[in-house]
């Protein structure tokens, strides 16, 4: 999730755990672990392009990590608040239980969180949730606003952080039964289209968790269509992107292109725009792709260029969103 989204929930948490002893430090404490695996950001002063991709969200939201840090942060925060009557094993609980938190939420979103890390370089990633749903963070960010401003150890505090952390909590377990819902969907409607494919992915369009982004293929190309679930006919109408591994014989030998088709889990293509070699991640969707189904994808490296390439995954994101788009996108979700 977000950073903002993080800081809010950490908030919640650190005033459910310790509001009535430590008063609103006690949120501090919270939004500060809660944050803590975002610390990879430093990597991005030294790291070329592709090592960062692989770092976020590599070892800074490991188990291995989780277990080494909140003894620290614990042992800090009991000596600090000295004299209370918090033992230093709840301390340990409090942070463990942040840290972990962040690390398992961002595995419902679509870039891959390394928890085995450094033993296994596999990730992990649900691809339930977009990672900047404003329906999953309006609750806690508002209950985060309101135990700023209210006066410590109120009782009406209480009701606030079980707002934020319950309303979201309910809200994600919504967002993995729609997961259930458009994965059943979308089997089905491969079988009947006779679509071939090893792999396939589901994960939510932008912003929201009703209009769904699928891809479907082998080594040999993608299929990649819309579903939402408010859809009556059982199909999708389907683009092909073949893959082109021919393409890179000439660069197959570079680091930041082994790197990529790791990081990319396989879910990649590639493509010639004039005399420039393009690795697509096709996991991160298309720049308006439910109105311009052979739209360019999100996520697009230049592999002979690789210094022009910066905000390889954030800079498509909000490309391409004027009026009609966002109508298109409306009309999309519910089911035209």
């Amino acid at each position: 999730m977000d950073s903002i989204t993080h800081l809010a929930l950490g908030a919640c948490m650190g005033e459910a755990f310790a509001g009535k002893t430590v008063g609103k430090k006690a949120m501090l404490w919270g939004a500060l672990a809660q944050s803590i695996p975002d610390i990879d950001f430093i990597a991005s002063l030294w790291m070329d392009t592709t090592s960062n991709l692989l770092a976020h969200r590599g070892f800074t939201h490991s188990i291995l990590f989780c277990a080494i840090i909140t003894p620290m942060l614990a042992l800090l925060a009991e000596r600090l608040h000295r004299p209370h009557n918090i033992p230093l094993q709840r301390w340990i609980m409090f942070f463990g239980s942040v840290i972990f938190i962040h690390i398992f939420i961002d595995a419902f979103n679509n870039y891959g969180v390394g928890w085995f890390e450094p033993f296994s370089h596999r990730r992990i990633s649900f691809n339930a949730i977009y990672v900047a749903d404003p329906f999953f963070s309006f609750w806690p960010g508002i209950a985060c606003v309101a135990l700023i401003y209210l006066r410590s150890r109120k009782p009406i505090r209480t009701k606030w952080w079980r707002l934020g952390l319950g309303v979201s909590a309910l809200y994600l377990l919504y967002c993995v039964v729609n997961k259930t819902k458009i994965d059943s969907h979308v089997r089905q409607i491969l079988q009947k289209q006779e679509i071939p494919y090893t792999r396939y992915l589901t994960t939510p369009a932008p912003l929201q968790n009703l209009l769904w982004y699928v891809v479907a293929g082998n080594d040999s190309g993608y299929h990649v269509g819309f579903r939402s679930l408010f859809d009556d006919k059982k199909e999708i109408t389907f683009q092909y992107f073949p893959r082109n591994d021919s393409l890179l014989l000439p660069v197959s030998d570079q680091e930041d292109l082994q790197q990529l088709v790791r990081f990319s889990q396989q879910f990649y293509t590639v493509e010639k725009w004039n005399d420039t070699l393009v690795f697509n991640d096709l996991r991160f969707g298309q720049i308006i792709g439910w109105r311009d189904p052979k739209g360019k994808f999100v996520f697009y490296y230049y592999l002979q260029h690789p210094k022009d390439t910066v905000l390889v995954v954030q800079r498509g994101r909000s490309a391409g969103w004027e009026r009609q788009a966002v109508l298109s996108f409306l009309a999309r979700i519910k089911g035209n």
